[in-house]
């Protein structure tokens, strides 16, 4: 018997994607836009996140794989190649998101050239593979320190802000009409594709079978521990990412600024909110950008064994990923793209790549000579298969917008 807390941790390494630099984009955009009108997609985005992941999680612990292993064991052939090769072209999008990120944090406080801060962060490999010499608890807790360092940053640009509380409230849970406008459409798929984030549910799956070694417990209790690692931390991500939403909404909706850009931010916060709020926004964006990036590290490897069939060597993995996202980006930059655009446009493709992602999910949780006594309840299959339909409803919806 293990104590309690030995389990919790997974859900902690997966929640930092619920708070990356797609996040930063896509929530800067929809509150400096729409002000706190879109504050219910992140909400809604959130509770399908939540059930995604204890999906994933509930998989994980019953078939002792992960969900790319299982993809290529059950979907042999083009199928389970087409299916990990969408997966691995959304790790690619989420690279680019996160390094863009650490970047741009790097270009705001030690004002390094755009282009030059994007080939420094190729060394953030260093980073990942000097953590994974200790083992996975000592990964867990130094992505538990950059997600305190996230959270504590925007408790700190809130007290300075002070946004009103009264109209977060009223538009956190209740749904408007903002996403028929076609902007606010693929913002909020920018919003989606941000949070319930493909290699998340990929990483999640692999992360609880750290759990099974060398345990006796029942597989049933472990996942019981594994709910409330998964909604505390998932809803602890979900305050962060509103919060990120609520300050643009605040500082710059209802000064009549509409931001465009990262840097943008950064620039303008502090002449209305002192510098110390535009610090605490680079500091916490820079600490978003390394974490998450070492989380897509670990996903794209979980990813990428079943699709090439053999074990990848994780620095060249991480390497390759980066060179082929940054040199794209690095020419993209040099044609003067803003970096929020493309952070934007990469969670969006993370939203159409969604459906290829989660039906494999769901079809397996709910195969009952796969799962046994773990099979998922009828009403949390039903719910899944709700969710899904309503991602590719909106994708659909956009794709046939014209826009």
């Amino acid at each position: 018997m293990r104590p309690f807390w030995f389990y919790l941790g997974p859900a902690f390494l997966v929640s930092v994607g619920y708070m990356d630099p797609g996040n930063w984009a896509t929530s800067l955009e929809a509150g400096s836009r729409y002000g706190y009108a879109l504050l219910w997609v992140i909400t809604l985005a959130s509770l399908i996140a939540i059930l995604m992941q204890l999906l994933a999680a509930r998989l994980g612990v019953a078939t002792e794989r992960n969900l790319a292993q299982l993809i290529a064991e059950r979907y042999p052939g083009w199928r389970a190649k087409a299916l990990l090769t969408t997966a691995a072209l959304a790790m690619m999008a989420t690279d680019l998101a996160e390094f863009l990120g650490v970047a741009v944090a790097l270009n705001m406080l030690f004002d390094i050239p755009l282009p030059v801060a994007v080939v420094l962060t190729v060394f953030d490999v260093l980073l990942i593979l000097w953590l994974e010499r200790f083992g996975f608890r000592w990964v867990e807790m130094t992505i538990l320190a950059f997600v305190a360092t996230i959270s504590l940053g925007y408790v700190v640009e809130l007290l300075i802000i002070q946004p009103d509380m009264a109209a977060v409230a009223s538009h956190a849970f209740l749904p408007n009409g903002t996403i028929s406008d076609s902007t606010a459409l693929f913002i909020a798929l920018g919003i989606i594709g941000a949070t319930v984030m493909p290699h998340n549910i990929f990483l999640h799956s692999s992360q609880v079978l750290t759990r099974l070694r060398d345990t006796n417990l029942d597989k049933r209790r472990i996942y019981g521990i594994l709910k409330w690692d998964t909604v505390g931390a998932l809803l602890a991500a979900w305050m962060v990412n509103s919060a990120i939403l609520i300050t643009a909404a605040a500082a710059f909706h209802e000064q009549g600024l509409l931001i465009t850009d990262l840097d943008q931010a950064y620039v303008t916060l502090g002449p209305l909110f002192g510098e110390a709020a535009a610090l605490t926004f680079a500091i916490a964006l820079l600490a978003s950008g390394v974490a998450s990036s070492t989380t897509a590290t670990l996903a794209g490897q979980i990813v990428f064994e079943p699709l090439l069939g053999r074990p990848v060597n994780i620095a060249r993995l991480r390497l390759t990923l980066r060179l082929l996202t940054m040199i794209p980006a690095v020419i993209a930059i040099l044609l003067s793209a803003k970096p929020l655009s493309l952070l934007v446009l990469s969670q969006v493709i993370l939203s159409m790549q969604l459906p290829f992602t989660l039906l494999p999910l769901i079809l397996l949780v709910s195969n009952q000579s796969l799962m046994g006594e773990m099979t998922a309840p009828r009403w949390m299959v039903g719910l899944a298969w709700a969710c899904a339909l309503l991602i590719i409803a909106l994708n659909l919806g956009f794709l046939f917008s014209g826009e």
